[in-house]
């Protein structure tokens, strides 16, 4: 009968066997055995806390700033605000000052020696300017003969004749006409015909035939615009050297670029910053009231909620500039008429979530006022969504501005803004392409900048992506 009553041990209780036979489990025995001994040094720390305890803010910024890309777009955005208030304190140029005499110089200068200590830039419209051997700006050389007809320049430097002849590539063209004429004909076009290529290219017999196509190409690439002669002499370009006095050139008035796309920067900075601020005011209150109360009262919140979404802003704009006029407090005011049914959307959904928590109900069993509610309880618990929604919409802003900008709805001249020095530079793109290069880069800069912290900010605030 005991053999009967003998069973085999499971497999599960073998294990738990074993595990209370371990070596952990009889020094635990020989702990308890007898609880007056003094415990081992070994065991005193062994509960303690070896990570310090984190705030939710405390956490989410050491999340942020093991995000390497985050951070770097916070340093830029950091550094252009700081650029769009300090600059235009102290730079030796305002956005307004303007010299017509240095109109559309570019950021480097092909200058020529005259002499020991005399050099001249000639612009594209074949205006001669002195400058330093350094590249700074000096003024403008004196004219002495503008021959429109013959398509020359004379000018007085240093008592000598400086003569610009920029009719080659004009006549050159006049003869190109006719040559073209000469091949439509079926006729062959001989080197020995073409009289500038018999004076600039000499790779050519003149009995050699010659396609339009290819003279085109010559014409285009290797024809220099004009010439240059200083006291009878011919003199080519002497080096390239940076302008010192305007870093990225100036435009078509003798402006500034660089403080201009500083000043830029602070207008759009400022729209863009002052938007976000007043959606987030209007945004969060107005979608917490009507997530908060609910039912009819919400209802009719969000059906006004989808008549305002339903204008374009287009047309707010052009309402409000009717009545204040167009200027930077139009944009905002515009931008603060629409871009808050986002945010309230937001907020709205998830006050509804959270209104069923156990803590909301407690504060309501404690006697908390709504607004006490609102602002204590709810309104923090959607402080993540709602600060990724604010950084999202920043940038927008500030694009929304440029464009208003650029198509003239914007900031008056001569105020500067990104989109104005756009719109100002797009007639002249093919000759000062730097004009439209540099705003548009910086503007391209900043907004990539402010999405990239916002993509690694909403990583930060959300528990559910945490590592």
């Amino acid at each position: 009968m005991a053999k009967l009553h003998q069973t085999k041990t499971p497999p599960i209780q073998e294990q738990v066997l074993q595990a209370q036979a371990s070596p952990s489990a009889s020094e635990s025995a020989e702990y308890m055995s007898n609880p007056w001994d003094f415990l081992d040094e070994s065991r005193k720390d062994a509960e303690e806390i070896s990570r310090k305890s984190l705030t939710y803010a405390q956490d989410c910024w050491f999340r942020l700033r093991r995000n390497k890309t985050s951070m770097l777009a916070l340093c830029v955005i950091a550094l252009m605000v700081l650029s769009a208030i300090f600059i235009p304190l102290f730079w030796g140029y305002s956005y307004e000052d303007q010299n017509l005499n240095f109109a559309n110089i570019p950021p480097k200068l092909d200058i020529y020696q005259l002499d020991e200590d005399t050099y001249v830039y000639i612009t594209k419209e074949y205006k001669a300017v002195l400058v330093s051997e350094k590249g700074d700006l000096l003024e403008m050389a004196q004219l002495v003969n503008d021959d429109k007809t013959n398509r020359i320049y004379r000018y007085e430097v240093g008592g000598k004749p400086l003569v610009i002849d920029y009719s080659i590539y004009f006549n050159a063209r006049k003869e190109m006409q006719q040559l073209e004429a000469l091949e439509r004909k079926g006729k062959d076009i001989l080197a020995g015909q073409v009289r500038f290529l018999q004076k600039y290219e000499h790779s050519w017999e003149k009995d050699d035939v010659v396609s339009a196509h290819e003279l085109e190409l010559i014409m285009e690439n290797k024809l220099t615009r004009f010439e240059v002669s200083y006291d009878s002499q011919v003199i080519t370009a002497h080096k390239t050297v940076s302008n010192h006095t305007y870093i990225w050139g100036s435009d078509s008035l003798g402006r500034d670029i660089f403080i201009r796309v500083m000043y830029g920067a602070r207008m759009s900075l400022l729209v863009g910053f002052m938007a976000a601020l007043i959606n987030f005011v209007i945004g969060v209150f107005y979608g917490g009231i009507a997530g908060y109360f609910g039912g009819r009262l919400d209802n009719v919140m969000m059906r006004v909620v989808d008549i305002v979404s339903s204008i374009p802003m287009m047309l707010y704009v052009i309402l409000i500039m009717v009545v204040l006029g167009p200027g930077l407090q139009s944009i905002i005011l515009a931008m603060s008429v629409t871009y808050w049914v986002d945010m309230a959307r937001i907020v709205r959904a998830q006050v509804l979530s959270l209104r069923e928590q156990e803590f909301v109900m407690a504060a309501q069993l404690l006697g908390a006022s709504t607004k006490r509610i609102l602002i204590k309880h709810l309104i923090p618990n959607v402080m993540g969504p709602v600060m990724v929604s604010m950084s999202m919409q920043i940038p927008s802003a500030m694009f929304t501005e440029a464009f208003l900008s650029f198509i003239g709805l914007g900031v008056s001249a001569p105020q500067a803004s990104w989109g104005t020095l756009c719109n100002d530079a797009l007639m002249g793109l093919s000759s000062y392409p730097y004009q439209m290069f540099y705003p548009a880069l910086v503007m391209s800069i900043t907004i990539l900048a402010f999405n990239l912290f916002s993509d690694g900010l909403r990583d930060a605030l959300d528990p559910k992506l945490r590592k």
